[in-house]
């Protein structure tokens, strides 16, 4: 006797193994390159453009692949790790990088992961992000709103450090006008200050709505080393690896691997068949 098959339940299986198999697998879509999002050039393998001459082509290069996130209005950032895996020579980019903050082409953040981790921001970007806060203020008709103006004028731009005091903070405002307690919680409540933990009177510099990343951070990071750790030399082809979608990051494979690979997690070997991400061993 034959066994009869439920055609609904074939439909809603092949559907499903196909979902997977997108799931599994990604690559720079034709569609992407002509909506304008990216270029093919951006599109090149992750082993033909995986180190650069110099921090500042690394860095530009990253902010043009930074993924499109949906629902995060925030800008490209490039993590300090990522540095290191782009740039042969750690000293360098410490150099290269601390001229780019000084000059105020980039700020650097200090990120509340629980890790060591700094991002990296080109000062337009951020600037641009301040204006997009001001503007939907306005529009919700805030009061107090001039302390954005002297918040761009007078602390970040002599204030290139990640932090700052409470007492510095005030004084640098008052370069602009009267300041109140309520412009300070202003620019804490919009996500561009974030008090320090062990001492309440210093402040981190802060990128508004990049907590909703925090998490999708951990977990990429934690997801890419499991996948790698359950493959049998824990090892793939970077070709192979960087076709991998991620399940609960909404950054992409790429960007995770210059992560893991700078801070140390993974490492590059080169064969006659192509580059190899390896686990580093402990």
């Amino acid at each position: 006797m034959k066994k009869r098959t439920n055609p609904e339940s074939s439909a809603s299986g092949a559907k499903k193994r196909r979902r997977e198999e997108e799931d599994e697998e990604v690559g720079c879509s034709h569609t992407a390159i002509e909506d304008g999002a990216i270029s093919e050039d951006q599109c090149l393998p992750l082993e033909d453009d995986l180190t650069f001459s110099d921090t500042s082509v690394a860095l530009r290069m990253m902010r043009a692949q930074f993924p499109r996130i949906d629902q995060a209005s925030i800008p490209p950032f490039i993590l300090q790790s990522q540095l290191y895996s782009s740039v042969n020579d750690r000293t360098q980019v410490d150099r290269e990088l601390e001229c780019l903050r000084r000059d105020k082409v980039v700020r650097v953040f200090k990120l509340n992961t629980g890790q060591d981790d700094h991002a990296i921001i080109f000062l337009d970007d951020y600037l641009n992000q301040v204006d997009r806060i001001v503007k939907r203020m306005e529009e919700k008709r805030q009061s107090d709103l001039e302390v954005f103006k002297w918040f761009k004028g007078h602390v970040l731009d002599s204030k290139l450090e990640p932090s700052i005091g409470h007492h510095e903070l005030f004084s640098l405002l008052s370069l602009g006008g009267k300041v109140k307690d309520a412009h300070i919680t202003l620019l804490i409540n919009a996500g561009l200050l974030t008090r320090q933990l062990i001492d309440p009177d210093m402040y981190w510099f802060a990128i508004p709505s990049i907590g909703k990343l925090w998490k999708g951070l951990l977990q990429g990071r934690n997801e890419l080393l499991s996948l790698l750790k359950r493959k049998r030399h824990k090892e793939m082809f970077l070709a192979e690896l960087e076709k991998k979608r991620l399940r609960f990051s909404p950054l992409d494979v790429r960007f995770h691997i210059r992560d893991l690979i700078g801070s140390g997690h993974l490492k590059t070997v080169q064969t006659t068949s192509g580059l190899i991400v390896r686990i580093s061993k402990d």
